[in-house]
C-alpha cells in the first residue's frame, strides 16, 4: 500500500483507518513536526524526502504548492474535515488506487 504523511490536523482517527486498509502512514506528531509552526513549503519538502504522500486539509496553500513545485512529489491529498472517520479513510483510501506520483487530489465529504 501506500507511504502517507499526515500533517497535526488530520484526525488520529482517520490515520489509524488507513493504517487499518494497509497504508503505512507517519504523521507529523511521529515525526518530531508536530506543533512547531513548520513552513507549508517544509512540510511538503518533508513529505518529497521521506518519498510520502502528502494527506493535509489546508487546500489553498497547497493547491498552490503543488501548481508552483520546484521537485516532484509523491502525492498531495487535500481534503475537507468529515466527522466519518472510517468514511474519510475509506474515500482517500480510494484515491490512492490510481497512483498519485506528482499529481493532487481533492478527497471532499459526500
Amino acid at each position: 500500500m501506500a507511504l502517507i504523511y499526515t500533517n497535526e490536523n488530520i484526525e488520529q482517527q482517520v490515520v489509524n483507518a488507513l493504517r487499518a486498509l494497509g497504508h503505512d502512514v507517519l504523521t507529523s506528531l511521529e515525526a518530531g513536526n508536530a506543533n512547531r509552526s513548520i513552513a507549508d513549503k517544509d512540510v511538503l519538502t518533508f513529505a518529497v524526502s521521506q518519498n510520502r504522500i502528502l494527506i493535509i486539509h489546508n487546500r489553498v496553500h497547497f493547491v498552490r504548492l503543488h501548481n508552483h513545485r520546484a521537485a516532484p512529489h509523491a502525492g498531495i491529498v487535500v481534503c475537507s474535515v468529515d466527522l466519518d472517520y472510517r468514511g474519510h479513510a475509506q474515500r482517500i483510501h480510494d484515491a490512492l488506487q490510481s497512483g498519485l506520483a506528482d499529481q493532487l487530489v481533492r478527497v471532499s465529504r459526500p
